[in-house]
């Protein structure tokens, strides 16, 4: 039994040093048009990842602290920088600011807690993420998001997720996995994303496609964009990569949105429970098995586009 925690198996696309775009993904799940409303401010994301670049000028006005759980700088609690790539990606596609430069995330101001809790080799100690769970609950942040998985259900993992989740309302969010083979008669499990309580993310493609590689079982909540995702990355520089671990930090962030949005409406806090329903009523069904998309695909301004279209057909039939 393998009894590490690992980065799924992402892909590499390519590197540059440059880029000025919002991200084809940020624009598919609709964010920029409830930018005007909110961007994410006041919400804290927890990132627990492989650290992530703290310098780049996209996030390092977004990270408000951090802790490191690996071994990685001689186990020093206080340097929590990203040796791998891959969580300075998915903070990126979190919260990279909006500065008319490089990437926008898909909430450009929310808070960042960077929680290190895969080494420089994209792996780490099942202990190591309870602990920055622990970590992230006590810092009282808003949303977890974990971009990882294993193939062992430890219960002790277990407890710590339900503590977070149904005592201190904290939605987890994590990617599904990839280790899909594309059929639906067969079930791919990766562990915390397979717990009840977490939120489950697959993926697609920019063409509404189901991403083959993505898990496929009937704990999978929703899916976003996963394939070739344009990103923040270490040294300062940008990266287009693949995989769920893409996906996750696009519904992190349009929790964060959607958190401030729904506040707003009901003038009060919401509960996991209820944050959970506000995020699966903006889920768009793309007409695949939901072993493979759950609800669907996350689409922000789904509740606008259906009141204006039942406006507009109540119109029509006052005029008839």
């Amino acid at each position: 039994m393998d009894n590490k925690l690992h980065l799924a198996n992402f892909k590499v696309v390519k590197q540059m040093k440059k880029t000025n775009e919002i991200p084809k993904g940020v624009k598919m799940i609709q964010a920029p048009q409830i930018w005007a409303e909110t961007k994410g401010e006041g919400v804290t994301i927890a990132v627990l990842d492989t650290g992530c670049d703290t310098k780049h000028i996209e996030l390092s006005n977004r990270i408000i602290g951090g802790r490191n759980f690996t071994t990685d700088d001689g186990g020093n609690q206080h340097i929590f920088e990203d040796y791998n790539g891959h969580g300075t990606h998915v903070a990126g596609t979190i919260a990279a600011s909006l500065n008319h430069r490089g990437v926008v995330g898909v909430a450009p101001k929310v808070n960042l807690l960077i929680v290190k809790v895969l080494d420089k080799n994209g792996e780490g100690e099942y202990d190591w993420t309870i602990k920055g769970i622990k970590y992230a609950i006590a810092q009282q942040v808003d949303i977890i998001s974990m971009s990882l998985g294993g193939v062992e259900d430890l219960p002790a993992l277990h407890k710590v997720i339900k503590k977070a989740v149904l005592q201190h309302d904290i939605p987890i969010v994590c990617a599904a996995g990839n280790e899909g083979d594309g059929k639906t008669q067969t079930n791919e499990l990766s562990y915390p994303a397979y717990y009840n309580e977490v939120i489950s993310v697959g993926a697609i493609d920019s063409d509404h496609q189901s991403s083959r590689f993505t898990n496929s079982n009937s704990k999978v909540d929703l899916v976003a964009p996963g394939e070739d995702i344009t990103s923040t990355y270490i040294n300062g520089g940008y990266a287009v990569l693949s995989g769920t671990s893409m996906a996750a930090p696009h519904v992190s962030g349009a929790l964060a949105l959607i958190k401030n949005i729904t506040s707003k409406q009901f003038d009060r806090k919401l509960t996991e429970i209820e944050l959970y329903a506000q995020l699966i009523r903006r889920t768009l069904p793309l007409g695949f098995d939901t072993r493979f998309e759950g609800n669907g695909l996350i689409y922000l301004t789904l509740l606008d586009s259906l009141s204006t279209t039942f406006n507009n057909l109540t119109m029509r039939a006052y005029q008839l």
